[in-house]
């Protein structure tokens, strides 16, 4: 017996969520700057086909989107989908970032954002 047919409701994609982040961080003003950050690794292709030495850019649990408050606090945003998982490196990353007085968080959608960053005006301790 197979299982039962069920419908679920599509995600939107972890660029759609940051984009749309990044749209309304723009827009807060609370927020100086926010920009996207790349984290990754892999091989070069020099001319020919023939594969450079291995480079890593970012550093594991480094969050999506990184900023700065207009009061001068780090700003640091894990983006993720509604379903999306976090790492422990993500997790010890913006754990240890709220330790020392940022504002650092996961994010599944522009609310969650707004609401955490009217939440956190004023409050440096």
């Amino acid at each position: 017996m197979s299982a039962p047919f069920r419908l679920t409701r599509p995600e939107p994609k972890e660029t759609d969520i940051q984009a749309s982040i990044l749209q309304a961080l723009s827009a807060h003003p609370s927020v100086a700057w926010a920009n996207r950050m790349n984290a990754g690794a892999g091989k070069l292709a020099y001319p020919g086909g023939k594969a450079s030495r291995f480079i890593r850019f970012g550093f594991p649990g480094m969050p999506d989107i990184i900023g700065q408050l207009t009061d001068g606090r780090f700003l640091g945003i894990e983006c993720k989908r509604p379903s999306g998982k976090v790492s422990p490196e993500q997790a010890a990353f913006l754990e240890k970032s709220a330790k020392y007085h940022g504002v650092a968080f996961v994010a599944r959608d522009v609310r969650t954002v707004w609401e955490v960053l009217e939440t956190t005006k004023g409050n440096h301790s």
